[in-house]
């Protein structure tokens, strides 16, 4: 059986960094930011934990997919990416904690 994937877009509490990532499993990964459990990361050195944005699929080859056209983005179109569904850009992790 195929696993699915998902793309997150992550940001820090003065909204100055957007970071896209790809996974199979949200929440354990969003859990791994939050915790910094990487501290050379990209995440854990902008305190990037936030997560404004996430968008599920079928497949992980589908996230990927997203992810990349994603990051070839500019970040005003990334912005109105999350503005059209998270206008407030409200942390989303009760929401993936029961998804």
């Amino acid at each position: 059986m195929e696993r699915g994937g998902a793309i997150y877009i992550l940001t820090n509490v003065n909204r100055t960094v957007l970071y896209i990532g790809v996974t199979s499993d949200l929440y354990s990964r969003l859990v791994e930011h939050r915790e910094k459990r990487y501290s050379n990361s990209f995440t854990s050195r902008y305190n990037s934990y936030l997560c404004v944005y996430f968008e599920s699929f079928p497949t992980i080859e589908e996230a990927i997919d997203r992810e990349k056209q994603l990051k070839k983005w500019s970040r005003a179109k990334k912005e109105n990416l999350i503005n059209k569904l998270n206008p407030q850009w409200n942390d989303l992790w009760e929401i993936v904690k029961e998804w």
